[in-house]
């Protein structure tokens, strides 16, 4: 009886070792405090998300709060690597031991997504670390980052945006992004005909003749989209994220949820992530502004 005991209780320690090991480990990285109050809640938003997430069953999250982390560890055991950040010249990945360890972790099928200001670097070695891990990347002087109410009426079926419904949500949505030729492995998700009065003059940021053109003639410009990588692995470019407040919408919200577990190489449940923000939670972790 003692032996019988004793194999039920090994069995059960190996189940639970099993299950743990089965778990995804999702690591968020938040960037530094930037901009005005309730913008740019890089912290805030992603440990809100880690939140939702931690409903989510098998699913290990690790929030990384302002930048890049101390002790990369946390990263070579991670199954996806989300980054939501200040980005162009200060964006936290584009040191060349960094691209590299990206590079490495990619290489296995760890996969990696980039929010909001998190999609734009520089181009060159940076710009084609992000082709290779997402799928595309803003580029200066290509891209540009207007604020707008976008139309999110049109959803591919895809598994990211299972159980989101069509919507419409006012954001600094950047668009005209630089993507792998011919959008190779890459799946536009929310994609919306820009307004004219988005485009600037020609600038860094504002406009060129290229997304002139294009906004004239009225095509839908890509404002999330996943990757599929050739050599295995997933990514995702979201360019939304400027406003807090926007993480109460339930499709907005969502369809990001969707898309971490997505890359995590999960299998998102048909009715998406559900999960629910109240206002106070979203006060709370609000970086301090003046």
């Amino acid at each position: 009886m003692k032996s019988l005991r004793l194999l039920l209780l090994a069995g059960l320690m190996l189940g639970a070792l099993v299950g743990r090991a089965a778990d995804k480990s999702i690591v968020l990285i938040a960037g530094t405090p930037s901009h005005a109050p309730a913008e740019h809640e890089f912290r805030a938003g992603c440990l809100l998300l880690a939140d939702c997430l931690r409903k989510v069953p098998g699913v290990q999250i690790t929030v990384v709060s302002n930048g890049w982390p101390a002790d990369v560890s946390v990263l070579r055991s991670a199954d996806a690597i989300v980054i939501y950040c200040d980005g162009g010249d200060g964006h936290p990945a584009i040191r060349p031991d960094r691209l590299k360890l990206l590079d490495e972790l990619a290489a296995k099928g760890v996969g990696i997504g980039a929010a909001h200001y998190g999609v734009e670097v520089p181009a060159g070695d940076p710009g084609f670390a992000m082709l290779r891990w997402t799928g595309g990347y803003f580029e200066k002087f290509w891209s540009i980052n207007p604020t707008w109410t976008a139309d999110l009426k049109d959803l591919p079926k895809h598994p990211v945006t299972q159980g989101v419904k069509p919507f419409r949500i006012h954001d600094e949505w950047y668009y005209h992004m630089r993507f792998t030729p011919d959008l190779k492995g890459v799946t536009p998700i929310l994609s919306a005909v820009a307004p004219k009065n988005t485009v600037g003059p020609n600038g860094p940021h504002s406009g060129n003749p290229h997304v002139r053109a294009e906004v004239e003639r009225g095509e839908p410009q890509h404002l999330m989209w996943v990757l599929n990588r050739p050599g295995g692995g997933r990514g995702f470019g979201f360019t939304g994220g400027h406003y807090h407040k926007n993480w109460a919408n339930p499709d907005f919200r969502k369809i990001t949820l969707n898309a971490i577990v997505w890359i995590a190489g999960m299998e998102v449940p048909a009715g998406g992530i559900e999960s629910t923000v109240t206002e106070d939670q979203l006060k709370l972790n609000l970086d301090p502004k003046k």
